[in-house]
């Protein structure tokens, strides 16, 4: 039986994290919650990540920042943000720092589920 995907998330709303670990753990994944981008970067078993569920606009290090540096540590799993601060500049950045996807919230759970669904399909 394969493992389970375990999903980070990283939002400093923790409405919005207990929202999104029932919603995820109700589509069989395991979730990892996390208040700040630094408190990701700190996780000792990233590697165990799957897909990281982000939010853009966060005290301290912004969910673009943590990709940046993400993307200057190499290798890491898929990146979907979703964020209530929506700017083309924001999005464009976010994509092209090679997020998987980029997300309005409140978001769409059907969208949410079928960006994960897809970035999970393409780890190896």
């Amino acid at each position: 039986m394969p493992p389970v995907p375990i999903i980070a998330v990283v939002d400093d709303d923790q409405a919005i994290r207990e929202a999104m670990d029932d919603l995820i753990m109700s589509f069989g994944y395991e979730c990892r919650l996390f208040s700040s981008a630094e408190e990701f970067l700190k996780f000792e078993e990233q590697a165990a990540i799957d897909c990281i569920v982000v939010d853009v606009k966060m005290p301290g290090l912004s969910g673009i920042e943590l990709q940046s540096e993400l993307n200057r540590l190499g290798s890491h799993p898929p990146m979907i943000f979703v964020t209530s601060y929506e700017d083309e500049r924001t999005r464009n950045a976010a994509l092209n720092g090679g997020a998987f996807a980029f997300l309005r919230k409140p978001v769409n759970i059907g969208a949410l589920m079928g960006c994960l669904e897809s970035a999970l399909g393409q780890q190896p």
